[in-house]
């Protein structure tokens, strides 16, 4: 069994997504990243970066204790490992697809993040929203660049890293399928071959209910206040938020013995 400590994010349907592929058992674990979860004592144990998602393997590949891993990139290598599915096990096609899931954890997943954050969620927190227009014009512009990029690899190829379904499409497509909403509504006209991967990819049934896992966790109906403290948790952290969450939770502890 996996425990998917998860929350319903582009970043955390990489890994349903794949556990769906892969027909792994697996339970949810919430990391209701508004809340503050991800500082908590025990998800530090197992991704001191204080993100999501990570996973712990009860039944890892070669034996021994429960493995903990953070990063959605080695999480599907480490799961594709395992399952012996969607990544070659050595050879030139290995690393013609690792090439592309490192560029989507270097490129496409941080670039569409910022720009998200500074069109979508920065206005409601910044003093001055007029001072965003660099930000969402800079962080838009490279996800357009991206976005090309994509496109001219999927105009001759079926998949990112070739012929065959891989880690590659499954890390990437989360992010991929929402690009409208940071770009504009001429984007698939723009870039055809991509919007053909896109309904490729998203046409799997695997695909469709890794998306959809937790879907309720993200629906709650919360005030304004609410969601302000939700923003004040999720935005704007320093290293100072992970270390008194670590004395914190140590405090706790030690009043446990």
């Amino acid at each position: 069994m996996i425990d998917c400590l998860y929350w319903p994010t582009p970043n955390g349907w990489k890994v349903t997504i794949m556990l769906e592929e892969c027909g792994l058992d697996y339970r949810i674990v919430p990391i209701d990243i508004g809340a503050g979860d991800q500082f908590t004592e025990d998800f530090l144990r197992v991704s001191p970066n204080n993100r999501m998602p990570a996973i712990i393997d009860h039944a890892p590949l070669g034996g021994g204790a429960p493995l903990g891993l953070f990063e959605s990139g080695a999480i599907l290598e480490y799961l594709a490992d395992k399952s012996g599915r969607f990544l070659p096990s050595q050879g030139p096609q290995r690393y013609q697809v690792l090439q592309w899931v490192h560029w989507q954890m270097a490129n496409l997943g941080p670039m569409m993040g910022n720009a998200n954050h500074f069109k979508n969620y920065a206005r409601n927190i910044a003093d001055n929203p007029e001072h965003l227009t660099y930000a969402v014009n800079r962080f838009s512009g490279e996800v357009d660049r991206l976005a090309g990029v994509m496109d001219a690899q999927l105009s001759v190829n079926t998949y990112l890293a070739g012929e065959a379904y891989s880690i590659a499409d499954i890390i990437t497509w989360p992010w991929a399928f929402l690009l409208k909403r940071i770009n504009n509504e001429n984007m698939w006209t723009t870039f055809p071959d991509l919007k053909r991967w896109i309904d490729l990819v998203g046409s799997r049934e695997a695909v469709e209910v890794g998306r959809k896992v937790g879907a309720e966790l993200g629906k709650q109906e919360r005030t304004e206040a609410e969601n302000q403290r939700r923003r004040e948790t999720l935005f704007n952290q320093t290293h100072e938020k992970v270390r008194l969450a670590r004395a914190a939770a140590a405090k706790a502890n030690s009043g446990k013995k």
